[in-house]
């Protein structure tokens, strides 16, 4: 059974059709990449997905709970995580905090039991300092915990962005170009993680330009192009297909 089901989702920006009337569906434990030209509507399909705004048309459902019109803390909350293209890490913030803001989405205290200091608030702060260290042993980075963010390489903070992912204990996560900016050596670390994640129970749809990490880690690929999807299937099923080949090389290809 699909974890996430999206159904004839079209959306319509004014006049601009951003999507079609796509259908596709993530399974159990899968590694689902969507790929397609800048401006095939990848990124509006992940802000559909994660909450941060409805279509116009279509449904999309987790685990058979309907997404439409749930913000995104409610989606987060259902175990949906997401990573962004760009990073939106708190560079004045340490490693390990920057995993706790992202924590914070699970936990129930309000502001008065933190004033107070009552203990529900005391007891979510130590668990979500213990999730946010246990997000950071995941993706190797437990040893800079107490280091500010904004002194990270470029592919420790693409880690440190999946970590804060991680911290919500997600059965969905969606990685948005997880290997932009890394090297050979980093894009390597950065697979063995992902199929990490997936072996210990989490469902993975990515957003990905490298075609090389795309090919090599996913089970099944969908293409969109110009908001349609033209394709969808295993990686060695859409490297030979024409449609994807003209989309990426031209119609002369």
């Amino acid at each position: 059974m699909p974890v996430l089901k999206v159904e004839h989702v079209t959306k319509r920006f004014g006049g601009l059709e951003a999507l079609k009337d796509v259908t596709f569906s993530v399974h159990e434990q899968q590694i689902k990449a969507l790929i397609g030209p800048n401006g095939a509507g990848k990124s509006t399909m992940f802000n559909l997905i994660a909450g941060a705004d409805k279509p116009s048309e279509g449904s999309i459902s987790f685990r058979a709970h309907d997404l439409v019109g749930r913000p995104a803390h409610a989606v987060s909350r259902l175990g949906v995580g997401r990573t962004f293209q760009h990073s939106r890490l708190f560079d004045d913030l340490s490693v390990l905090e920057n995993v706790m803001v992202g924590r914070y989405a699970k936990t129930t205290s309000g502001v008065v039991t933190g004033v107070l200091r009552l203990p529900r608030h005391s007891r979510e702060e130590r668990q979500t300092e213990e999730a946010a260290a246990r997000a950071l042993r995941r993706v190797s980075l437990a040893d800079k915990a107490a280091e500010l963010a904004g002194n990270l390489p470029v592919g420790e903070r693409h880690l440190l962005e999946i970590a804060r992912a991680l911290a919500t204990e997600p059965d969905l996560l969606l990685l948005d170009e997880p290997a932009a900016g890394l090297n050979e050596e980093e894009t390597a670390r950065l697979s063995t993680y992902v199929r990490k994640m997936r072996d210990d129970g989490i469902t993975v749809l990515l957003v990905e330009h490298d075609m090389g990490f795309v090919m090599d880690i996913s089970d099944e690929v969908v293409v969109l192009d110009y908001g349609r999807k033209i394709a969808e299937g295993p990686p060695l099923m859409i490297q030979s297909n024409e449609d994807v080949i003209r989309a990426y090389l031209g119609e002369e290809i």
